[in-house]
């Protein structure tokens, strides 16, 4: 028996194979995405983009034919003064706002929120995507999932609710609990499946051994997050993993770009990208210009199928290392090779060195000792330091482990941080994008 579906037929059992498209194939495809994006852009309606329009404007590109990087990049900053010139949603849209049928908006970690509504086939584009990740980590219709975020206009998981509810999974939403009645709930309703963030997942785990509840008790196989590095950080994966028993899948995505990457059972030390939704360059970000193959550099996405408010050249702030040498079980899409590095604004120089806070959560969490951890960048005199702090999670020689996190750290990083036991639970949790990097003063 199908499903019942409020979408259109996803084609579930195509996007295996879509894996292994070979590469001149995806080209052309990628090609012909790319033409009917321009058509939309430069079509006749009221509201047909002139973002692009205007930004393209004097500019003879050819879909079929040109190279992508002739036009000019996207960022962040553009998208947001748009938004403040023409409010609520800017001029990005290729449709009227009366076509939208689902509106999120980013956090406001990096300036104000961007504001992106989206039409029923952006949607379903989405969630199209999304199949990508639960294909990957071997998701079927017998699998319960469920949803432990709260109702709000952040993208979080609002796609990969849809995309399960597409596959026939049985969906639980999980928002307005406690982590207790959680994890009670998980048991009571057989779940197999849980989308959250790395942070939530290790919280969840503190709050079941506080508890006296057996984790690997539960029939939970996969966990699949996002949102944060962790499930690319091999110390974070696999502390989770031991406290649940279950396999991490680590996803990426962006609310303005949309879900791009995701890891699959047999290849799960780096992130592949969905090459047959979305173009991916990787520059300089210094430069701009484009960085040979496995370099170290900023990546740049162009999605395709969003045709009512698409993104071309979009600079992520995603530090990544890209391949396109074919990945194991012969996945031919273009691979980030360790996963997200991190982001161009989230790197610190401290003492003539960049540190990039996934560096520091990979050495902390390889000692069972830490729990919960936060960094603060120093504004010292003359160079810039740091202070890392941490809970412990069981009793320990506070000075010898001192000792040893700082000299791990010093072999990471090049230099040795302050380090701090923090009181038990004296540093923040969150259930969705934790906030463990301050500036001196308790400014994010």
């Amino acid at each position: 028996m199908q499903p019942d579906m409020e979408y259109d037929d996803i084609a579930i059992a195509d996007i295996a194979n879509e894996m292994k498209t070979d590469r001149d194939s995806l080209a052309r495809i990628q090609r012909e995405k790319l033409g009917l994006l321009f058509d939309a852009i430069r079509g006749e309606s009221f509201l047909a983009n002139s973002f692009y329009r205007k930004k393209f404007e004097g500019i003879g590109f050819d879909p079929q034919r040109d190279e992508l990087r002739v036009l000019p990049l996207t960022t962040r900053e553009e998208l947001q003064a748009d938004q403040r010139t023409h409010p609520p949603y800017g001029t990005i849209l290729t449709q009227e706002v009366e076509a939208c049928v689902r509106f999120h908006q980013t956090s406001s970690t990096s300036g104000a929120p961007l504001r992106w509504p989206d039409t029923r086939e952006n949607w379903q584009w989405w969630i199209r995507c999304w199949q990508f990740v639960l294909s990957g980590a071997e998701v079927t219709a017998n699998d319960r999932v469920v949803f432990p975020f709260s109702f709000g206009p952040f993208v979080g998981f609002w796609s990969a609710f849809d995309a399960a509810c597409a596959r026939g999974c049985l969906c639980m939403p999980a928002g307005g609990m406690s982590s207790v009645a959680r994890l009670k709930y998980f048991a009571d309703n057989s779940a197999t499946v849980v989308c959250c963030t790395p942070t939530y997942a290790l919280r969840l785990a503190e709050v079941a051994d506080d508890e006296g509840i057996d984790l690997k008790s539960l029939p939970v196989r996969a966990i699949i997050v996002a949102g944060e590095p962790g499930g690319s950080i091999p110390a974070t994966r696999k502390r989770i993993e031991a406290a649940w028993d279950a396999t991490v899948f680590d996803h990426v995505g962006m609310t303005e770009i949309g879900a791009w990457g995701f890891q699959t059972t047999n290849y799960r030390d780096g992130i592949y990208i969905i090459e047959s939704e979305f173009i991916a360059e990787v520059i300089d970000p210094e430069t701009l210009q484009p960085v040979d193959n496995g370099e170290l550099g900023e990546l740049v996405l162009t999605n395709l199928g969003r045709v009512g408010s698409p993104l071309i050249r979009y600079r992520t702030g995603d530090l990544v290392r890209m391949t396109v040498k074919q990945g194991p079980g012969n996945v031919t899409f273009a691979r980030v090779v360790g996963g997200v590095v991190g982001r161009a604004d989230d790197m610190l120089v401290v003492r003539g060195n960049n540190v990039f806070p996934s560096a520091i959560e990979d050495v902390l969490l390889q000692f069972d000792e830490i729990g919960e951890f936060r960094i603060t960048l120093l504004a010292s005199k003359p160079l810039n330091d740091l202070l890392v702090e941490f809970e412990l999670e069981m009793a320990c020689d506070e000075k010898g482990l001192l000792s040893r996190v700082a000299e791990d750290l010093r072999g990471r990083i090049n230099f040795a941080p302050k380090v701090a036991v923090a009181a038990a639970g004296s540093l923040p949790r969150s259930e969705m994008k934790s906030r463990r990097i301050v500036r001196e003063g308790g400014n994010e």
